[in-house]
């Protein structure tokens, strides 16, 4: 039987050969799960060598248009911006009827790659064979570069999600590490009556209570605020806590537990992170309290005839200074009927519409008003105080409050 077979036949048989096996290379190479650089690879091989395209580069939009494939050209296309005129294109289009510089003529065509409306990239081919054009060619190129920038997008995507899952546990992680550093339980007995609350800001905060008992007759409590937020903060408080608890072991001297707090926190923490903290002692049977205010808010002492003590001696904010500039250890005697509150900043920097800030001004008015709430209820009292005082109000930082009611 003859061959009937034209020239044209043949030619249109050939490059549909030559489709079929570039496009076999690039769907093994995306199952391969490549990276992105081999893709681009096996890419520039296929469409130079198989349908014999002899100069070629790749624009691929990623936050900027950004060369990733470049060969057959004197220029260096990968330092060069991709012009306005080729941005606009939607078709394929020769560079001939653009208005672009002299560079860009050396390519004969400009092929768009575009995906759910969104152009993903700018195909630029040259010297390709005179009969591709006719045959489909140009299509082909475009559906394969489709085919794996479609790839790779997906690619890039999964491995956002697992990074994004990977965050989202450490996140998980760290809340945990978080809630295991609060005291479990805290006192109500016949000498006191110790209530705290704490509302992160963030699903991590940087706030952190605690509660130690030293012997029989005394304990230890303390309020702290590490700067920033997140897994650095909540890693930082747990140094703090940990820290804190072994050096309680040894001594429940006050200047040397300060001084060795501050050595873990410097020896520990990132660049700027610092910690503000109040530690206080107190005596069930001399009623003697003892502290240190490290660079933290003041509390607010609170007598039964309503006058108060803001308790702010003490020294810098830790883990700024490899050693104290200075330390002071105070000591009050607390008469009966006294409440103690203790906080973090987010509960003072809380502004109304006249940008006035609710402050400790309005602390100490409170706690006057409201000393006698039972400790649960003026915790939550003083939270809806804070709303109430600017009702559009979102809390720029975590709160933790802390009482310490002395019978």
């Amino acid at each position: 039987m003859p061959d009937i077979t034209t020239p044209n036949t043949q030619q249109e048989l050939n490059l549909k050969k030559l489709e079929l096996s570039a496009l076999l290379e690039i769907t093994q190479a995306i199952n391969d799960n490549l990276p992105e650089p081999a893709l681009y690879k096996i890419y520039r091989f296929t469409l130079l060598a198989q349908l014999q395209i002899s100069r070629l580069v790749l624009f691929v939009h990623d936050e900027s248009w950004e060369c990733k494939v470049c060969f057959g050209t004197e220029q260096d296309f990968t330092k060069q911006q991709l012009p306005d005129a080729i941005q606009n294109i939607r078709e394929i289009t020769k560079t001939a009827k653009l208005h672009v510089d002299k560079k860009w003529r050396t390519f004969d065509i400009v092929i768009p790659i575009v995906h759910n409306g969104k152009v993903l990239a700018f195909v630029m081919i040259g010297k390709i064979q005179p009969y591709y054009h006719n045959l489909g060619a140009l299509g082909f190129v475009q559906t394969v570069s489709n085919i794996m920038l479609v790839a790779i997008e997906n690619h890039k995507m999964a491995r956002q999600r697992l990074a994004q899952e990977s965050i989202r546990r450490e996140i998980e992680i760290a809340r945990e590490v978080q809630t295991m550093l609060f005291p479990k339980s805290l006192p109500n007995d016949t000498d006191v009556a110790i209530h705290a609350s704490y509302i992160p800001h963030s699903s991590i905060g940087g706030d952190y209570y605690d509660y130690i008992e030293i012997d029989q007759d005394q304990f230890l409590f303390c309020v702290a605020d590490v700067s920033g937020k997140g897994v650095p903060a909540s890693l930082l408080m747990s140094n703090f806590q940990a820290g804190l608890r072994t050096i309680l072991r040894q001594t429940s001297d006050l200047n040397t537990v300060v001084a060795e707090l501050n050595n873990l926190i410097y020896r520990n923490a990132i660049a700027e992170k610092f910690i503000t903290t109040f530690l206080a002692l107190y005596n069930r049977q001399t009623r003697e309290l003892t502290y240190v205010n490290a660079g933290h808010n003041s509390p607010i002492l609170l007598y039964e005839n309503n006058s108060h003590l803001l308790l702010n001696e003490g020294c810098t904010m830790l883990g700024v200074f490899d050693v104290l500039p200075f330390m002071s250890v105070a000591k009050v005697t607390v008469p009966k009927n006294a409440v103690l509150l203790c906080y973090t900043d987010g509960l003072t920097e809380v502004f109304d519409e006249d940008e006035a800030e609710f402050g400790i001004e309005g602390t100490i008015e409170f706690l006057k008003r409201n000393r006698f709430l039972s400790s649960k209820m003026m915790h939550l009292q003083l939270l809806r105080e804070i709303n109430l005082y600017n009702e559009e109000v979102s809390f720029n930082d975590d709160i933790t409050l802390l009482s310490c009611r002395f019978k």
